[in-house]
């Protein structure tokens, strides 16, 4: 076996090991006084390995992103090189070029549960307005199962819903910002429509904001991979999606600390972000991302069995990082290779 893939499998154990001892031995009281009491500013502070932002966003569709080759088109799976995914349905996109570096049934329609308010999250950066005041509707809380317990005349700012739709997966944020968006969830679903047809995602179409179930409403991972291309690209959007906890603070002076749905970000930060999902009628979904020493990498998986899916999608990014034009392995175990702030602050907890 090659020196190279002898490395990765010692990363790959190693970063289990440690997680394991490191989850054990921590004060779960400890990480809610961890110092995330504010969502990010309009403008965040630039991270070392944070390249993109809106403007410099390629044009995406028609121009290939997470587009197959034809020559491969007839695999099911491809490489047969890569780790092994419980997901029923996965692909592996550079997320500087949108090309193909892994994909498994990249192409079958499936629910993907809360993976689609990465599409809401982008409208609502979109329309711009983030530190604008909304109020709380009673259809905005009669959701379920993920509730950030907000209540009917509480008022809040977008960025404050954004970022705990983002880090905790809460549905009723969802729903209170679209339809302050729209006037209606029926109304912002035609412009979620409308964006992913934009974004190349044609094989897609949603009826609402928070991915719960409804008859008709589907996407493909290569469709969800082209969404978090879009997603990826905006800066606003990554400083949210790569917090490792979120202190939220309710109308009336009580404080909540969120704990990230994405156990990844919590693991290293080589993970930096994106969304989890989840329903029994589409399994285990998780749109996640890496990134080093220069290479950025997205992974969607959908239709998964259980939990392990973190695991797996640990073992494909660290896999997809070290493919060519990655940065060398020696890198990963360098200080050097990660941004100043994580430096010292590595954590890998269990899977939950």
């Amino acid at each position: 076996m090659p020196e190279r893939w002898i490395l990765f499998l010692v990363l790959g154990w190693w970063i289990g090991w440690v997680g394991c001892q490191h989850g054990r031995a921590r004060d779960p009281l400890v990480r809610r006084a961890l110092p995330f009491d504010n969502e990010p500013s309009a403008e965040p502070t630039p991270r070392a390995n944070s390249w993109s932002t809106t403007n410099n966003l390629p044009a995406v569709a028609g121009v290939g992103i997470a587009q197959t080759p034809p020559s491969l088109g007839a695999f099911p799976v491809y490489p047969a090189s890569a780790p092994v995914t419980v997901a029923n349905s996965a692909i592996m996109i550079d997320a500087k070029a949108g090309a193909v570096v892994f994909f498994k049934n990249p192409d079958i329609p499936r629910p993907v549960a809360s993976t689609q308010k990465l599409l809401t999250a982008l409208l609502i950066a979109d329309h711009g307005g983030l530190d604008n005041s909304v109020r709380v509707a009673p259809e905005d809380c009669a959701v379920e199962p993920t509730k950030l317990g907000i209540r009917p005349g509480e008022v809040y700012t977008k960025r404050q819903l954004l970022a705990a739709m983002l880090v905790h997966s809460c549905n009723d944020a969802a729903v209170c910002l679209a339809r302050n968006d729209a006037g209606d969830v029926a109304s912002f679903a035609k412009l979620m429509n409308a964006k992913a047809a934009q974004l190349g995602a044609e094989n897609s179409h949603f009826i609402n904001p928070n991915g719960l179930p409804r008859l008709g409403q589907f996407s493909t991972a290569r469709d969800m991979a082209r969404i978090a291309f879009a997603a990826y690209h905006n800066s606003t959007l990554r400083e949210f999606m790569r917090l490792p906890g979120l202190t939220f603070t309710y109308s009336s002076g009580r404080r909540r600390f969120l704990e990230p749905t994405n156990h990844l970000v919590t693991r290293s930060p080589i993970f930096n972000g994106m969304k989890t999902g989840y329903t029994e009628m589409s399994g285990r979904c998780l749109v996640s991302s890496a990134s080093l020493g220069g290479k950025d990498i997205i992974l969607v998986q959908l239709g998964g069995t259980h939990r392990m899916l973190f695991d797996d999608a640990q073992r494909l990014l660290l896999w997809g990082l070290g493919q060519p034009s990655g940065a060398p392995l020696s890198n990963i175990y360098s200080k050097s290779s990660y941004p100043a702030d994580a430096i010292g602050q590595m954590s890998w907890p269990e899977s939950r």
